[in-house]
């Protein structure tokens, strides 16, 4: 396993999905978990140190209303952490500033609220710094999205 996702309810397991399916697409290795913050701490800190022990190299975490979910994380292991902020309240920007307003020292990266999938993504790019058939794969898969989506548009817009 290379990446472990964590989010904080079963109810947002649909909006997580993303990150498992963009790790799918780049054969990663990765194992997700339910696990609060504020409701089994304890439980949490211990999934986290047998995931580091067992090789997790970048940690995506999503959460919604208070989302300390992602700034707990950051602070008990020293792996990338990527943080998602998902909309539970409020169109998800009380998730959005808990989450990137992390104190000096503890940065979380952030991508956009419900953007599982860009949290995948990341993870990809992180761990393309290490893995060059990762970054092969990277490299691929950014061609082939620019080959697309020029084939895509290529003709005038008639309205």
């Amino acid at each position: 396993m290379k990446v472990a996702i964590f989010f904080g309810s079963q109810s947002d397991k649909d909006k997580m999905k993303g990150a498992a399916a963009c790790l799918k697409e780049f054969d990663i290795e990765y194992e997700a978990y339910v696990l609060s913050a504020h409701r089994v701490p304890e439980k949490l800190e211990e999934v986290l140190v047998d995931v580091e022990k067992r090789g997790a190299e970048v940690i995506i975490a999503g959460a919604g209303l208070a989302a300390h979910l992602p700034g707990v994380i950051a602070s008990k292991v020293l792996l990338p952490v990527i943080g998602v902020p998902l909309n539970g309240a409020i169109g998800g920007l009380d998730a959005l500033y808990s989450i990137v307003q992390m104190p000096k020292s503890i940065p979380v990266a952030t991508v956009g609220i419900d953007n599982s999938y860009n949290a995948g993504m990341l993870a990809v790019q992180v761990l393309s710094l290490k893995y060059p058939e990762l970054k092969e794969k990277l490299v691929k898969f950014r061609k082939d999205m620019k080959e697309k989506f020029i084939a895509d548009n290529e003709r005038k817009v008639e309205f």
